[in-house]
This record gives structure tokens, C-alpha cells and sequence, in this order.
């Protein structure tokens, strides 16, 4: 009868564990691994981060890689697997100055005409080495608009083609309903402009200012060192090395390039009138004008790295998917000129050493449980998320794990300040599934969760969400000191940055132990 029992019941048990396994079975986090995540660590964490000798983590810098060689190395301690072999994703930074060679030469009715550089015209920063030769059209503001009815591209054939545009709006001196009158929209800016000559498919841009609301046309584009002897050489940014592959060339002109497309600066102030007048495009080409214009820049390239570790998950299929826990670890560097005695160290503890450490504690906390979870779960922090998410950018263009099977991103940005019990939620509308899963770990913790979409594209889990990957950005908030030499560690309240990693912790224990994929909401 024993026997006949065993083989009955336990094919059953089997069957019965197996069935959960695959529908959702949430096996229990370890106790001791939750406990883990304490004040003290993170202090410890903070107080090397956000220390003077790193002279506030900018990027790039050798406080940055100090930070990173850190990080690494706590990930190597706590037996957190490398990726491919590495702790380090690296990158290149481009700083992009003018080279040598530059040149505009526009010739109209059979006539050429030299454009000096810097007088004559200055290249915008979006561009790398270009060369253009090809017509002109007039495409008035350079603006398509559907929700203000006007649009300069329709009608007109860009095609490979050099645009002339203003600047600014139209009517931004009139105190009508325009646009949004005196108000500038989104659409006034260069980066605007350059992205909807690129759509209409221009191969060049040319930007002017516009004669009828001021008296100097003087190009501005950009303050490049090279141009102008006054700006130090470490004036120029870094930006993403590829960062421009896809631009047209764009520069600023001035009284000599409307003189030669259009006889004179009287006659394009006419044109301005016109469209500002009758607030309606007018824009045509110009049939006897051609440019040719060579952009001739020189890149001093410096690599930085994403830091990251993995934990690999233990049950056969669901160990191919993903749970991302990030941060950015790098801040904004320190003072260039201060006076003796005055504190000019950026020093970040909150922004986001706190964040940082709070990923570090959670990464700890994963290696120590004695139950391994069924998701693999990707550790990383970010380089250059204040330069412009440049880390997180670089992660989801060239994921080191397959984007389609990432299933959330958690990222931690400023956890450390303001009301012990209060966090927020940044995201809970647009990943509704997360928001859940991040409330009822939440019980174990006890903040008063805020939903928050007020910063929505001002963290690193923002370039997740491009992607269509559901997040939840934690986040306790701004505070006088953001950005200031005042955010140092003796401000945070590490009982509370703790208790976010425990959250944090709680709610990635869920997501890496069930089968369930997530809603992401992309269209509002």
C-alpha cells in the first residue's frame, strides 16, 4: 500500500511544483540577503563616492574612472559575475573642434562668392566633417507644425538640397495668438530645425537671422575654440563620438550668404515680412543657386565605461531573460575658478553616489541569498547621464544582453534626502504592472509612495522606455543643493536610501521570479 502510494502521489507533487514553477511561483526572497542592505553600507558606499579625491565625478575625468575601478572592484568582492568577461562597458567621448579647411562658396546667376569663416558663417556644434554641393531652397522658419496649422516644407522639393531658414518663429515680436505669441515653442530651436530639415530630407542647413526683428545678422553657430581666442579649449563638450552620424551639416550665416542668394538683405527682410504678416509659409527654391560647403572637424576621443555585473538566473528558460538595476554614478565635476577656502567640489552624495550605492547594496544583497533567482538580473551604472544620458544611450543602442528579452528596467536617482517616509514613483502611469509589484513590496517597507511623471526623460531609465522596456524610476525628490557643492554626505539620510534599496530589492526579487512579462504604456 506504501508503495502504491509513493508512485501516486508523488508523479503528482512533481506535476504540481513544475505547473506553479512555469505559471508564476514566486519562491520567497533570503531573509538575510534582504538584511543585508543597510545604512551602514550605504554610508560606506557614499563616503568613498562622494569623497574630495574624486572632485565630483564629471565625465570624463579621472574621479570618474577612480568611481569606476571602485564599483568593479566591490562587484569582484561580492563574486558578482563580469559580462563578456569585464565589469567595464566602455565608450567613447568625442571633444569636437574645428579643423583646418573649412569652406562656403555659393554661386548664383554665374556669379561665385567666397563666405569667409566666422564672419561669414559658423558651423553649429551637431556637426562632425561634412561636405555638401548642391541647390538652395528658402524654406522660411524651417518649421513643420501640424497643431498650429503651418508647415514651410509643404510644397517644396528639398530633396538633397541646402535650406536657408530663419531662426526663430514666426510673428515672435507680435503679441497675437501665433505660435504662442512672444512665448517660444519647442519648435524655435536649432535642434528642432536640424531634425526636420533632416525628415524633409535636406542634405544641408543654412540659418540666418532674421533681418526685420534685428540689426546685426553676425553668425554666432558656435563658440568654437578655434575661432575664438578668448575660450579655453576645455570649453568644448563632450558628446557621443557617433552622436552625429546621422546629421546634415548646419550652420549659421550671415549678411554675405543673403546678399549673394537673394541680392540683398532688403530683399530677404521682404520675405520675413511676408510670412509674418500672413502667417503662411513661403517658401520656393531658388533656381540659379548652388552651394558647396566642406565642414573639416578634429576629435579628441576619450573612453569612459558603464560599470556592470550579473547575476545568472537558475531556471532554464527564464534565465535568458532579463531584470536591468542601474544608476549613474557620475556627477558634474568641481569649480574651475573658486576662491581660497571656498568649498568648489560638486560632490554628488545624493546625485547619485546614493543611487549608485543603492544599486551596489542591492548587487551585494543578490550574491549573499542562499536562492539564486530564476531571471538573470543586470547590474549596471551609468557614465555621462548628466552630460545627456550618454551610459544608458550607449547600453540600449549596443545592449550587451538582447533588448527584447529585458523585461524592466529599475533605476535609482537621488535617494537620499528630503522626508524619511515619501518616495516617488516616476513612471507608475506608463509602467502600471511594475507600479503594482513596487506597492505591495512596499508593505514590507512602509514609504508613502507618490506617483510621479514629472521627470520623465530625466534619468537614465528614460532611454529604456524609448525602447519600449517597462521601468520604474525611484526617486526622492530635488532640493537646494541639487547641483551645488552643498550635496555632500553628511546630508543624506541613509536610513532612508537603505530602506529605497530594500524596496528596490524586493520588487526585482519578484519581477526575476515570475514568468509574467510587464505593460509598458509608449503612447501618451
Amino acid at each position: 500500500m506504501k508503495n502504491f502510494l509513493t508512485q501516486l502521489i508523488l508523479p503528482s507533487l512533481l506535476f504540481f511544483f513544475l505547473t506553479f514553477h512555469h505559471d508564476g511561483y514566486s519562491q520567497k526572497p533570503d531573509k538575510t540577503a534582504l538584511k543585508s542592505i543597510t545604512p551602514e553600507v550605504i554610508k560606506q558606499y557614499i563616503g568613498f563616492l562622494a569623497s574630495d579625491e574624486l572632485l565630483g565625478r564629471n565625465t570624463p575625468s579621472p574621479g570618474l574612472d577612480t568611481a569606476a575601478a571602485y564599483i568593479a572592484r566591490e562587484f569582484r568582492l561580492n563574486v558578482l559575475s563580469p559580462v563578456n568577461g569585464s565589469y567595464f562597458q566602455n565608450f567613447p567621448l568625442c571633444k569636437t573642434d574645428l579643423d583646418t579647411g573649412c569652406f562656403l562658396r555659393i554661386r548664383n546667376n554665374g556669379v561665385l562668392t567666397s563666405i569667409p569663416l566666422k564672419s561669414g558663417f559658423v558651423p553649429y556644434y551637431i556637426n562632425h566633417s561634412r561636405q555638401f554641393s548642391g541647390e538652395v531652397v528658402f524654406a522660411g522658419y524651417g518649421i513643420t507644425a501640424p497643431e498650429y496649422d503651418y508647415d514651410d516644407y509643404a510644397g517644396v522639393d528639398v530633396k538633397d538640397k541646402a535650406v536657408l531658414i530663419f531662426r526663430h518663429e514666426p510673428s515672435e515680436n507680435d503679441s497675437g495668438t501665433f505660435f504662442e505669441g512672444q512665448a517660444p515653442t519647442k519648435y524655435s530651436g536649432i535642434r528642432s530645425k536640424a531634425i526636420t530639415a533632416i525628415k524633409a530630407g535636406a542634405g544641408a542647413m543654412m540659418v540666418v537671422t532674421e533681418p526685420g526683428n534685428y540689426a546685426s545678422l553676425k553668425p554666432k553657430g558656435f563658440l568654437w575654440p578655434s575661432l575664438t581666442k578668448s575660450l579655453p579649449a576645455d570649453a568644448i563638450p563632450y558628446t557621443m563620438c557617433d552622436d552625429a552620424e546621422d546629421d546634415i551639416p548646419g550652420l549659421q550665416v550671415g549678411e554675405d550668404v543673403a546678399a549673394a542668394l537673394f541680392g540683398s538683405v532688403d530683399n530677404l527682410r521682404m520675405l520675413q515680412k511676408n510670412i509674418d504678416s500672413t502667417h503662411q509659409p513661403h517658401s520656393y527654391a531658388l533656381p540659379s543657386a548652388t552651394v558647396q560647403l566642406n565642414i573639416k572637424t578634429r576629435n579628441n576621443e576619450r573612453d569612459v565605461a558603464n560599470v556592470v555585473s550579473f547575476i545568472e538566473g537558475n531556471d532554464p528558460v527564464l534565465k535568458n531573460e532579463f531584470v536591468v538595476i542601474g544608476a549613474h554614478y557620475d556627477h558634474v565635476g568641481f569649480k574651475k575658478q573658486a576662491k581660497p577656502g571656498e568649498d568648489y567640489i560638486y560632490n554628488g552624495a545624493d546625485d547619485n553616489a546614493s543611487g549608485t550605492s543603492g544599486v551596489m547594496a542591492i548587487a551585494r544583497a543578490f550574491s549573499l541569498s542562499n536562492v539564486k533567482p530564476k531571471r538573470s538580473i543586470l547590474f549596471i551604472l551609468f557614465a555621462g547621464e548628466e552630460k545627456g544620458l550618454y551610459g544608458s544611450d550607449y547600453y540600449t543602442e549596443h545592449p550587451l544582453f538582447p533588448l527584447d528579452k529585458t523585461v524592466a528596467m529599475l533605476n535609482l536617482d537621488m535617494i537620499g534626502r528630503n522626508a524619511p517616509n515619501s518616495l516617488n514613483l516616476v513612471g507608475a502611469a506608463k509602467s502600471p504592472d511594475l507600479a503594482t509589484i513596487t506597492r505591495t513590496a512596499n508593505k514590507k517597507i512602509g514609504f508613502k509612495l507618490v506617483d510621479d511623471n514629472s521627470v520623465m526623460g530625466g534619468s537614465d531609465h528614460y532611454n529604456f522606455y524609448q525602447k519600449g522596456i517597462p521601468f520604474m524610476f525611484y526617486f526622492a525628490g530635488l532640493h537646494d543643493d541639487y547641483h551645488q557643492v552643498g550635496d555632500n554626505p553628511d546630508k543624506i539620510d541613509y536610513a532612508k536610501a537603505a530602506r529605497v534599496a530594500q524596496l528596490v530589492f524586493l520588487t526585482a526579487w519578484q519581477i526575476a521570479n515570475e514568468d509574467k512579462h510587464y505593460k509598458v504604456i509608449t503612447n501618451n
